[in-house]
């Protein structure tokens, strides 16, 4: 068992024990129970009724955070021709075509958080995939960050600038996401941990059985987890992602 310190004893000693807290009484507790000096990320973690074994019950989607992550994302865009102007004037941080896939290819540029692509340009990013897919950067359908053509551009790049966030199980049948900062007020807090609780409620496969959101806990860096009590929080989140 791993050993904890004092002052993360301190703030497990905030919690009671055995207790499922509401929403709100999570979003005051993980203010109280952070102790970093620096601005700390608030955590949703998910145990899901999956068996990840089948591959018609992994679980995979996007939320849009109503009130962002509280991180700067720089996003990346492969395209080529008209494109790279409207993506530029969109608000990309790096936008190129054939030679930026070779600058990633060779000189192992990875300075982005995300990377969004024009159909037309994922034969050639394909090639990317042993660099880009093992870091979770690889442009996808579902990850919404494949689109037809320059002209939805915009739309991607402000969605992601806004706070939208990919989420996905891990082999354990767990979802682990990252929802905003301990800088965020209450309601922030809140409307944001709705947010992607809604979403991953609404993604789920269809071979599910039984019940789909086991738990629900949350957490600051280097804080003690909350446990959420799973049947108010799916009700007060319906409706949050859409």
């Amino acid at each position: 068992m791993a050993k904890h310190g004092k002052k993360y004893n301190a703030a497990a000693q905030m919690l009671e024990e055995d207790k499922l807290y509401t929403i709100q009484e999570a979003a005051e507790l993980l203010k109280k129970t952070s102790f970093t000096k620096f601005d700390g990320t608030i955590e949703v973690h998910m145990r899901l009724g999956i068996d990840p074994r089948h591959a018609d019950q992994l679980v995979r989607g996007t939320a849009v955070l109503p009130h962002g992550t509280g991180k700067k994302v720089r996003i990346l865009v492969f395209t080529q021709g008209e494109g790279e102007r409207i993506a530029r004037e969109a608000g990309a941080d790096v936008v190129g075509g054939d030679e930026l896939i070779t600058r990633i290819e060779k000189e192992d540029f990875l300075d982005f958080d995300i990377a969004v692509a024009t159909a037309d340009m994922m034969g050639k990013v394909g090639k990317l995939g042993k660099i880009l897919g093992r870091r979770g950067l690889m442009p996808s359908p579902k990850s919404g960050t494949i689109v037809q053509t320059p002209g939805d551009l915009p739309r991607v790049i402000g969605e992601v600038r806004r706070g939208k966030i990919e989420f996905r199980n891990d082999k354990t049948g767990l979802i682990h996401v990252g929802v905003g900062k301990i800088s965020f007020d209450n309601s922030q807090i809140t409307e944001n941990i709705l947010a992607i609780v809604d979403a991953v409620n609404k993604a789920k496969p269809t071979g599910a059985k039984g019940a789909y959101v086991r738990s629900i806990t949350v957490a600051s860096t280097m804080g003690p987890g909350i446990p959420l009590d799973v049947t108010p929080t799916l009700a007060a989140s319906t409706g949050a992602s859409s």
